[in-house]
């Protein structure tokens, strides 16, 4: 029999095989009351992706920009009034580029996996979903009738296989957009009428200071199980 009398080397072998655990876990934590937690982008999205018709403050939940914008800044869920329309960087850290492309090399675009467009990575990343056209230009194999690219709606409900506003205009009457029918990322008119969702950056359980998701206690839990097993272990020598 072979006995590990070192401690130091079981508890880092614990460690890392604590932080596999929870670094492989999903990036989708349900928080409850109508609230979904992504840990990639470390924001919160209501579960809800149609939530201005749901609540009744739209007829369908289509609404101009302008419309869109008024009513995720002025929501109030959940007890937080800090509610915003998603977030849309440029994909190179720079300035936006408007040329198109297949492989989410610039923002107009399938398969933009950054987590500067908040709408691209939940599809594309933490949804898993592909979209209409792969990185080489060709045909995917999404369905040609809904829900089209958009497979996987995750714990989500509502979400539409349409194109939703990102809260960043690009120009006085033009702004971006993602598309969740086909995961393609561009700039349409601010006047037309779209889908809005609405997010919160950070986390409503960690500002609520309950522990986040990282499984501490199974931490501490095996420390004491090995510093057990190391005690009567040394006992034998």
């Amino acid at each position: 029999m072979i006995l590990i009398k070192d401690f130091r080397s079981i508890l880092l072998i614990t460690l890392i095989g604590l932080n596999f655990s929870a670094v492989s876990k999903a990036a989708l934590f349900d928080r409850g009351g109508g609230m979904i937690y992504d840990d990639v982008l470390d924001v919160t999205w209501l579960q809800d992706a149609n939530y201005a018709k749901t609540s009744g403050y739209d007829a369908d939940g289509l609404m101009t920009w302008n419309e869109a914008k008024t009513w995720a800044d002025n929501l109030s869920f959940g007890g937080y009034n800090d509610w915003r329309l998603p977030d849309v960087q440029p994909v190179n850290g720079g300035n936006f580029n408007t040329n198109f492309s297949n492989d989410g090399s610039t923002d107009t675009a399938y398969n933009i996996t950054s987590t500067r467009s908040e709408l691209a990575n939940l599809f594309y990343v933490s949804l898993g979903n592909d979209g209409f056209r792969d990185a080489s230009g060709a045909l995917s194999g999404c369905s040609s009738v809904s829900p089209f690219c958009l497979t996987n709606s995750g714990p989500f409900i509502n979400l539409q296989p349409s194109i939703y506003f990102f809260g960043v205009d690009i120009t006085s009457i033009r702004v971006w957009v993602f598309n969740f029918g086909s995961g393609f990322q561009s700039v349409n008119f601010k006047n037309n009428s779209f889908y809005a969702w609405a997010v919160r950056s950070g986390d409503v359980v960690a500002q609520n200071s309950v522990p986040s998701p990282a499984p501490v206690w199974l931490v501490s839990i095996g420390l004491l199980l090995f510093r057990g097993w190391w005690q009567r272990f040394n006992s034998f020598s």
